[in-house]
């Protein structure tokens, strides 16, 4: 027997070591592959691996740091504030080209304002979304006008005309869209019809810094309009709210109403100056320090928009391809705001699993998703109670749009920064929740 023909078919110690490892590392491979083709939920490895501490500081809200800190502290070693409120107001009217603005204390102090500048006849309406923020709303009550509970449009989130054209009374005077999480409300359509019926225009802009509409603004579509700078907003200060106006008449109103100190300010023949010292018996006026903020959050808003819409953009552009998920629509001459989350909406037929599986299995493949239904207005019991009321409103029987919106959407956090991996990360999740379509279904 040859020596060449014994190593052929006899293996060495060192040889039989290597295939061995060899075997395990396959088998070890094979195992890896198996949890990740498995759901996490089910056992398998999570699919999003990114570190907590990096996604926490890409989803951080607010976004302060030394720019902010540094002003505050220059502030109080000065010993001199309120300087900053009408800085930070020639500011944010050179931004927004509105011709006139007043900084108020929050966004509900901004709403107040506008409705006692309206000056209507008690038993006045106003069409106004359901879908909002019960500032928008019942502040209404304290100068006896009547909500027109209004739907919103599913597709958008957003004020839906079609429905607000039926219950128009010969008592409406005024029509109060809101762009529901920094979608721009069709406002060309709004404004055609307010001026068709003689309404007063106004808007809610709380959830929209630098949402844009055909190259404006969002809030200089209406008569008056007003923003809120309150923490979670997309323009934080804390607290801080922003009013819009564009008559002389309606701002020295608005002003005087929750500002004492501002009627000697006014032109001579104006109607307000003669309540010095006292306005009409408010204080809205914006603490200074948030004023502060917002000068420093104002020059970086058109920046950070710019990075969340394109990271939403990267995000929600692959999700959309899968069965069952759609995003709000956004017109080509619009470009909206991001205002706390990315929502998007479910058909659960179309996906084959209900939304409440979904935001389960995304949890546990480490995606944060989640669910909030956003107050509908015309639900709440202060509504019903005529002792509130001057007039008391009607409670429509129902809000499809709304229930809708509520029923079938889910949020996505926004990430304010670069994350690439991030995302890839998470649009493999999504891709593993519906590969396994089946098991989703079942839980």
């Amino acid at each position: 027997m040859s020596t060449t023909g014994t190593h052929r078919t006899n293996r060495t110690r060192r040889e039989v070591v290597q295939a061995g490892a060899v075997a395990l590392a396959g088998a070890g491979l094979a195992t890896k592959a198996r949890a990740a083709s498995t759901l996490a939920i089910n056992g398998g490895a999570k699919t999003v691996t990114v570190p907590a501490a990096v996604s926490h500081k890409l989803t951080r809200w607010p976004p302060y740091g030394d720019a902010e800190k540094q002003a505050l502290h220059a502030m109080i070693d000065k010993g001199t504030y309120y300087d900053e409120l009408p800085v930070f107001e020639k500011e944010w009217q050179a931004y927004t080209k509105s011709p006139f603005v007043k900084a108020h204390m929050n966004g509900t102090s901004a709403l107040n304002s506008m409705f006692f500048a309206l000056n209507l006849e008690p038993g006045s309406e106003i069409l106004v979304q359901s879908y909002t923020f019960f500032a928008t709303v019942l502040p209404m009550r304290f100068f006896g006008y009547v909500p027109i509970f209004v739907d919103i449009d599913p597709k958008t989130g957003c004020f839906d005309l079609e429905d607000a054209k039926k219950k128009i009374t010969p008592r409406t005077k005024a029509i109060l869209p809101m762009h529901s999480w920094g979608m721009p409300c069709e406002m060309d359509k709004i404004s055609e019809y307010a001026k068709e019926k003689g309404l007063i225009l106004c808007e809610d802009c709380a959830h929209a810094h630098g949402a844009f509409m055909q190259g404006k603004h969002v809030g200089t579509f209406g008569a008056m309009s007003i923003f809120s700078f309150q923490t979670t907003k997309v323009m934080p200060t804390v607290e801080g709210g922003m009013g819009m106006y564009k008559t002389r008449e309606y701002f020295e109103r608005a002003s005087a109403y929750g500002h004492y100190e501002d009627p000697p300010k006014f032109p001579k023949d104006s109607p307000y100056r003669k309540y010095d010292n006292t306005g009409f018996g408010q204080k809205y006026r914006m603490h200074p320090l948030a004023a502060a903020i917002g000068r420093i959050q104002l020059r970086g808003l058109e920046e950070r928009n710019a990075v969340t819409r394109n990271n939403v953009k990267a995000l929600n552009s692959r999700l959309v391809q899968l069965p069952g998920i759609t995003q709000p629509y956004v017109r080509p001459d619009q470009v909206r705001a991001y205002y706390s989350a990315d929502m998007l909406f479910l058909d659960e037929k179309k996906a084959g699993f209900s939304r409440a599986a979904m935001i389960k299995a995304l949890k546990a493949e480490g995606v944060s998703a989640s669910v909030w239904e956003y107050p509908e207005q015309h639900t709440f019991t202060i509504y019903r109670e005529p002792q509130w009321w001057h007039h008391p409103p009607v409670i429509p029987a129902s809000m499809p749009g709304g229930a809708q919106v509520n029923k079938s959407h889910f949020f996505l956090p926004l990430f304010h920064g670069e994350a690439t991996e991030l995302i890839e990360q998470y649009v493999k999740a999504f891709e593993k929740v519906w590969a396994h379509r089946a098991d989703v279904a079942k839980l």
